[in-house]
């Protein structure tokens, strides 16, 4: 499983290790990642992700995971959240129309 989050597309970053003596060796910088369960309100159930503890403080301040989906863009998101914000679109343009 890669280590990029769902709904950021946040992933590794590369740098480097310095020394003291300031020899430099690779290194990895991952995202804290975490398993989380994520309401969906348009669709009446709960979704599980993989998402950045940044990603889950942008979600919460936009207002939930349905208000995330439909402002972000999809290049952005993975193949299961895109699904998901195609389903939570329908969902609320259903709601909206009935």
């Amino acid at each position: 499983m890669s280590r990029i989050c769902e709904l950021t597309g946040k992933g590794r970053q590369v740098g480097n290790n310095v020394s003291h003596a300031n020899n430099k060796t690779k290194r990895t910088f991952l995202p804290n990642l975490q398993n989380v369960t994520l309401i969906s309100d348009a669709l009446a159930k709960s979704v599980r992700l993989r998402v950045s503890t940044h990603g889950l403080r942008s979600v919460e301040h936009v207002g939930g995971l349905d208000n995330w989906l439909l402002k972000t863009s999809d290049d952005d998101l993975s193949l299961r959240a895109r699904r998901l914000k195609r389903d939570v679109r329908k969902a609320s343009t259903e709601k909206t129309a009935a």
